[in-house]
């Protein structure tokens, strides 16, 4: 199925039916009173994330979506039927936004979270509300509130942990093959990985993580250049940034570390928080590199990048062709992740233990 993640949908909810005007009309019932009934509510849209959808190509052909209105109040006491509510499905990961006013409206980030997007009107009042002792044949009703209309961008975001990024042809869509089941397609040419790509590393029964692989940046990616641009925000949800850089073209280690900058530039240029997130550099492809020449190529390129760059937080080297390094990066990967959760759940715990002291 073609993977589509992202849509602009118009969201009607329904207009509330009219309360009516009316009075009893029964034999030997000659001032029988007022007898109109409310209208009924009009139908709300939500939206629910479900985990058994992965693309929103649904919503690219049908764009418009209503919601039915409220039916009107009856004479007898009768109140009209709630117009019935319309639940959009859309995948987990989902962000929803009010094109108009820019407002998150909803974030469903698991599975089975529902929001409503469009309250359904309220339904208008009978005559029956209105009477009184000094008002027996009341003639007023009210009619039905209308209901709400919006233009919603629908944004789907992977939700991983760790993400790659780099170069077209860095070895991602490689290095995904080996550590997962994921399959995506490999090949010797730019822009292998056309479209997003999920896979679960497994460390053993009960540890592992999601990784993504997304298309490669090239520079000027957060103008819109290359395919990878349309990706990025599927990395802002990830806990873990892997920056793959092809390390084989020997004595060329100069331009790989300008290249490399000009990725990490593209982060700051994207978003600020992408480029602040934990990044762990990974030097791919080191198979292709003599053995007796390795040592020296990785210290020459460390030394430039450092001069470039900085210090990464932390580097690898690895082959994930021959799988070379993948292991000891996967196992660093979970204790990293495995830290990260558990450093979360201790700071919420000593939170609770003071509120917990205050109610004492």
């Amino acid at each position: 199925m073609k993977f589509i993640d992202e849509a602009i949908i118009e969201a009607h909810s329904g207009k509330g039916g009219d309360g009516v005007v009316a009075f009893r009309r029964e034999k030997f019932v000659p001032r029988g009173g007022p007898s109109g009934g409310d209208g009924g509510r009009g139908g709300s849209v939500f939206i629910k994330a479900d985990r058994n959808i992965n693309t929103l190509i649904d919503y690219r052909y049908k764009r418009i979506h209503k919601a039915r209105n409220g039916e009107n109040g009856q004479g007898k006491d009768r109140y009209g039927k709630a117009g019935e509510d319309i639940v959009l499905r859309v995948p987990v990961g989902t962000v929803v936004t009010d094109i108009e006013t820019g407002e998150r409206v909803a974030d469903l980030a698991t599975d089975g979270q529902t929001e409503l997007v469009c309250k359904g009107g309220s339904g208008g009042l009978g005559n029956i509300h209105f009477k009184s002792s000094t008002n027996r044949a009341p003639r007023q009703c009210t009619p039905g509130e209308a209901g709400q209309s919006r233009k919603l961008r629908l944004e789907l975001r992977v939700l991983a942990d760790v993400g790659l990024l780099g170069l077209p042809n860095a070895g991602k869509s490689t290095f995904i093959r080996t550590v997962s089941a994921a399959r995506p397609k490999v090949g010797d040419y730019p822009f292998t990985t056309l479209q997003p790509h999920l896979g679960v590393v497994r460390i053993d029964i009960n540890k592992g993580f999601v990784i993504a692989d997304i298309p490669g940046l090239i520079e000027g990616a957060a103008e819109g250049a290359g395919l990878g641009h349309q990706f990025l925000r599927h990395l802002q949800r990830t806990k873990l940034l892997l920056h793959l850089v092809d390390i084989a073209p020997i004595g060329e280690n100069a331009s790989a570390v300008s290249a490399a900058k000009a990725i990490i530039e593209e982060l700051r240029k994207y978003d600020e928080s992408l480029f602040r997130k934990t990044r762990w550099l990974v030097l791919n492809k080191i198979d292709l590199i003599a053995e007796q020449e390795r040592e020296q190529v990785v210290e020459q390129f460390m030394k430039e990048y450092r001069r470039e760059i900085g210090e990464p937080q932390r580097s690898f080297t690895i082959s994930a062709l021959s799988g070379a390094g993948c292991t000891e990066l996967t196992q660093a990967v979970m204790d990293y992740l495995s830290e990260s959760r558990e450093t979360n759940s201790n700071e919420a715990t000593p939170a609770a233990a003071t509120a917990a002291q205050s109610d004492h």
